[in-house]
């Protein structure tokens, strides 16, 4: 199969990542192989490339995004057949017998895996990966739109379900790229008032189709307390901001893999029992509650396509906040 390989880190301007043709990985036991159709271009592949993570191993086959069809299957396999459409996210394995695996915990658990960094991902033209840590693809969306919900989609998903919010309460959220407009269309779906704090004024016309119920920013004061808070920039500045903005007994998520310095100065802000809370990876609960719910409501993406053989010229330009939306590379 042919596959993008890296084998030692450098500035993603310096494509450290090489086009080869290497052997097909065969599944087996509990395994499945998918014949990938597309992958989604995250800005942690270009951390781990470039150094801002350790290289776990090499030669490693970035991406987890990952989205395909299920071409064979190891002799214990029970729940995927060949021809199953199957998705792969960030979670690649986890250990199942810890305190975290055993409370619904597991994207804490310390001998997780994680697809695209201490497994070979999907930046090949297949992957194999143990059934139990697969999903089900839902079939009303194309693989092209599919890609992108199993890293940003599921991310934002569960950002929302930390902040424990129901229907009819006011969720802010600060930074509005691609993960906070799926969250936006999730939060609606479930009852929840939605306000949209961005600089773009494109981004801000982006929230206001998608629905959101208030529009503005920073400088623009809302209409209300918010009783949740997710920031999705890496901006610590924004903390202390966003708890400005919070009710009481509120709770200010932080989705962002790192943040800049965070600085409190004010007490007040998080008196009256106002918490914070970061995001730390996903689980596979989280992935499959997603996954339906953007099935059931067509969940909408944006995203820009690129073929296979361009990934390294495509990665710059993702590094660089040069694409609309998601990049997505289609594979077969």
């Amino acid at each position: 199969m042919k596959a993008w390989l890296l084998d030692k880190q450098a500035k993603i301007e310096d494509m450290p990542l090489e086009f080869q043709e290497i052997p097909t990985p065969d599944p087996s036991g509990h395994e499945i192989r998918i014949k990938v159709h597309a992958c989604g271009i995250c800005r942690t592949d270009i951390h781990i490339a470039e150094g801002d993570l350790p290289l776990k191993k090499a030669p490693l086959i970035l991406g987890h995004e990952i989205v395909g069809v299920v071409d064979k299957v190891g002799k214990d396999v029970k729940s995927f057949k060949p021809g199953d459409r199957s998705g792969v996210a960030w979670l690649n394995h986890a250990c199942g017998k810890c305190k975290f695996c055993l409370s619904d915990k597991e994207n804490l658990c310390s001998q997780a895996t994680f697809t695209g960094w201490d497994a070979d991902g999907g930046y090949a033209q297949y992957t194999v990966l143990d059934e139990h840590f697969a999903f089900h693809l839902t079939d009303n969306l194309s693989f092209e739109e599919l890609a992108p919900l199993m890293c940003p989609g599921i991310a934002g998903y569960r950002s929302l379900k930390l902040t424990e919010s129901h229907e009819g309460e006011r969720v802010g959220l600060y930074g509005f790229g691609p993960t906070a407009a799926y969250t936006l269309q999730v939060a609606k779906y479930l009852g929840m008032e939605v306000y949209a704090i961005t600089r773009s004024q494109k981004n801000r016309d982006v929230a206001r189709e998608l629905g959101a119920d208030w529009v503005g920013s920073y400088e623009d004061k809302p209409p209300a307390l918010f009783d949740a808070g997710i920031i999705f920039p890496p901006a610590g500045n924004l903390v202390e901001f966003a708890l400005s903005q919070l009710d009481s007994n509120a709770c200010l998520i932080l989705a962002p893999v790192y943040m800049t310095p965070i600085e409190i100065k004010d007490y007040n802000l998080i008196w009256h029992e106002r918490s914070i809370k970061s995001l730390a990876h996903i689980t596979r609960e989280d992935g499959r509650e997603f996954l339906r719910i953007a099935g059931e409501i067509k969940i909408k993406a944006q995203i820009e396509t690129f073929p296979f053989e361009k990934l390294a010229d495509i990665l710059p330009l993702v590094k660089h906040g040069k694409i609309k939306g998601n990049a997505v590379i289609k594979i077969a």
